[in-house]
């Protein structure tokens, strides 16, 4: 990946160092640094700092916190995509004996299995992990807060159990799988479970006073998974790329797409705030933009990274503080920024290399009832059925090689879209989940549930 300060606008790069300016001044940080991607590469960095002529450079190393949930998830769905396991497998077929063994993995990995949001005291950020050894010290005697998959409760010890998930099936440490998996094909060398120089030291800052203490820096132990990894903007930088475009080396495209789909249901709080969470990503809206990502904090430090998919824009910010800037936002609003000085310049439009004639026959304009919809089909290889007024059932389907199509997104994920043809090869319908779409509303030639009443379309009279 390469840096270039040039690709932006001289007005957007300015709008970027005043919002870290303000986050920094603001939120009292020692210091703060951001960078910015946008088509795949970093083309912003930015840092603040309270040190005369010491601002912090993309290799900086400052502790990320939770965002290291993101990368175990990675992990996890590297072993389901390898036919290790099933995301709907209890981890006690693959974990037997930790007594939390009823949460399934894809619970875990959403935080819908109902444990505990913090392992038993002590604090476990800021003491050492040999005093929590094995699992049981993790969860402690009462793991469960709620019945399994039936709400989000955020925890910690849940990410643990999926670190010892990967140890399980991989027969080695949870780090030693992480850079040989993720970190190394990345070429993120400057993420690591322990700080090398440079590196930032992490502060707490009195909330009365200019004044701060330093935090200890604790080895976390079994609780790793869930946030030990220190990292820079730079290597972030190139994780975020990752995680809107995907690498066949580490994970789909596919199955990053899972990632970012809502799958625990939100809180009432969390509705109101239009934020939900995936499978080690969380998802909300900012500034009526959809933004995927990860915020993280450790006594000491603050992390955030934030992209929006239909911009094509992350953002990442890290501080040294145990309070202050609220760093995801900041990176939503780096987003945000860059989105709406400079809007994405969308591809040229290319046609389709060949199309198959039966396919082709299909394209048009389509009837569900009286709703009227319009199927396309698209040079990335996919069909598009949306209404054609107002809001409705729409998604993109996937080709199944055998004439039929398989919805990926919205009510229709995982239906299947298949034209039903008469006795001569003419299509009499569509079929979408045993929904009728006709070429004319409720079209008496075609094989309408319930039928048509014969006497047809009529007025009032």
């Amino acid at each position: 990946m390469t840096t270039s300060q040039e690709e932006l606008l001289p007005a957007t790069r300015r709008a970027l160092l005043h919002r870290i300016a303000v986050a920094q001044a603001d939120g009292r940080a020692p210091s703060l640094v951001a960078a910015v991607v946008r088509g795949g590469r970093t083309v912003w960095h930015g840092s603040r700092t309270s040190v005369e002529g010491h601002g912090p450079d993309e290799n900086v190393q400052y502790r990320i916190g939770s965002i290291t949930k993101t990368f175990t998830a990675v992990l996890v769905l590297r072993l389901r995509d390898e036919g290790l396991l099933d995301l709907g497998d209890p981890l006690e077929k693959h974990l037997p004996g930790t007594g939390a063994g009823e949460a399934t993995i894809r619970d875990l990995l959403a935080h819908t299995g109902g444990l505990a949001a913090e392992s038993p005291a002590p604090w476990w950020e800021r003491t050492p992990g040999t005093l929590r050894p094995e699992l049981a010290d993790v969860l402690g005697e009462q793991p469960f807060r709620h019945p399994v998959g039936q709400r989000f409760h955020y925890s910690n010890p849940g990410f643990t159990l999926l670190g010892a998930l990967v140890e399980e099936l991989r027969g080695e440490a949870w780090e030693d799988v992480l850079r040989r998996e993720v970190l190394e094909p990345l070429g993120l060398h400057r993420t690591d479970l322990r700080p090398s120089a440079p590196h930032a030291g992490g502060w707490a800052v009195h909330p009365w006073a200019d004044v701060m203490l330093p935090e200890p820096v604790e080895d976390l132990g079994r609780m790793a998974p869930a946030g030990q990894l220190w990292s820079t903007t730079g290597d972030l930088a190139r994780f975020a790329a990752f995680l809107i475009q995907g690498d066949d080396r580490v994970l789909s495209a596919q199955s990053l797409r899972e990632m970012r789909t809502p799958a625990a249901p939100p809180e009432t709080a969390n509705v109101a705030e239009g934020y939900a969470y995936g499978l080690g990503l969380e998802v909300r809206r900012h500034g009526g933009r959809l933004v995927v990502g990860h915020s993280g904090s450790l006594p000491g430090f603050l992390a955030g990274l934030q992209f929006s998919l239909e911009d094509d824009v992350a953002a990442v910010v890290l501080a040294n503080c145990t309070s202050g800037p609220l760093v995801a936002t900041v990176a939503a609003d780096l987003v945000g920024i860059v989105a709406e000085a400079e809007p994405r310049i969308p591809e040229p439009w290319r046609p389709l290399r060949e199309v198959d004639p039966a396919v082709l026959e299909l394209a048009g304009p389509w009837y569900w009832g009286t709703h009227a919809f319009a199927l396309r089909f698209t040079a990335d290889g996919l069909a598009s059925l949306e209404p054609l007024t107002g809001k409705g059932r729409g998604a993109r389907f996937r080709s199944n090689g055998d004439g039929s199509w398989t919805g990926l997104e919205g009510y229709y994920a995982g239906e299947v879209l298949r034209a039903v043809r008469r006795a001569d090869g003419s299509v009499d319908h569509l079929d979408l989940g045993s929904f009728v779409f006709t070429r004319q509303p409720y079209d008496e030639s075609a094989a309408v549930p319930g039928g048509v009443d014969p006497q047809g379309w009529r007025g009032i009279g």
